[in-house]
């Protein structure tokens, strides 16, 4: 028979185990919580961190195109309009014969014809007249078109996307993504042939080119302002890409709207 001291000593050793126990169960989940926290935290910092990158990016090309529009502006419609003035206030002033009169208007029509194409490029290049009007299809084949009057039909384009089923400014990004690719492989990748495919189910975007490729391939890893202008329209899309490239193999670009 145990005696009471016996059976006070044993209890009291099981409430220690059961003690001991507790302290290890309630230092367990502490740890562990800490570490999924501090594991969320690190991603919630990552991710914080992209989107500053992303925003970084977009800021730094608003800026590079607004000093685009600026130079353009002042090389093809300031400099000539001051032409213009000038011829103009000779006519003016009056001193010059019917010979010099004719030629200074000659002058100020082709200087007024030259400004208005060039003012009309600028405002195509802000915002496509095409695509306003007429959707996503027809300003991309419109903008193959011109690629590929100057460079031998390099870009085959094909698409069954129907009309308006993105918004106007869904459209417009990735419009903008498509021009950005294409500007790559030519002026960067020295491309001789680039393909555009835009699916209608599901909604995605392949584009490939057999140009100079380079390292870091994956979606990420993709050099260049350009290339991180394109990965945040893709965020605004709220869309998922994918970037491959390898020195020689040229690059492939997909993107699926969510």
């Amino acid at each position: 028979m145990f005696e009471n001291t016996d059976i006070i000593s044993l209890i009291l050793i099981a409430l220690s185990f059961l003690l001991l126990m507790a302290i290890a169960l309630v230092t367990f989940f502490f740890l562990s919580r800490k570490k999924v926290i501090n594991a969320e935290l690190e991603k919630a910092n990552l991710e914080i961190s992209h989107q500053k990158e992303m925003l970084q990016a977009t800021i730094l090309t608003q800026e590079k195109e607004r000093k685009r529009i600026a130079q353009d502006l002042h090389d093809a419609i300031s400099s000539k309009l001051n032409i213009v003035s000038l011829n103009t206030n000779v006519l003016l002033e009056g001193g010059v014969n019917e010979q010099e009169s004719n030629e200074l208007l000659g002058t100020i029509l082709q200087i007024s014809n030259t400004t208005l194409e060039s003012s009309r490029r600028i405002a195509h290049d802000l915002l496509p007249p095409v695509l306003e009007k007429f959707g996503l299809n027809p300003a991309v084949e419109e903008l193959t078109n011109d690629f590929n009057r100057a460079t031998a039909n390099l870009i085959s384009f094909n698409s069954d996307y129907q009309p308006e089923l993105l918004d106007a400014k869904a459209e417009l990004h990735l419009y903008r993504i498509i021009q950005e690719l294409v500007n790559n492989s030519l002026k960067h990748g020295k491309a001789s042939a680039i393909t555009i495919s835009i699916k209608q189910q599901p909604l995605s975007l392949l584009y490939t080119d057999n140009g100079v490729g380079f390292e870091n391939t994956e979606s990420g890893g993709s050099p260049g302002l350009g290339m991180k202008n394109i990965e945040s329209r893709v965020a605004l899309l709220g869309a998922s890409s994918t970037f491959k490239s390898s020195p020689g193999e040229g690059i492939s670009f997909s993107l699926k709207l969510n």
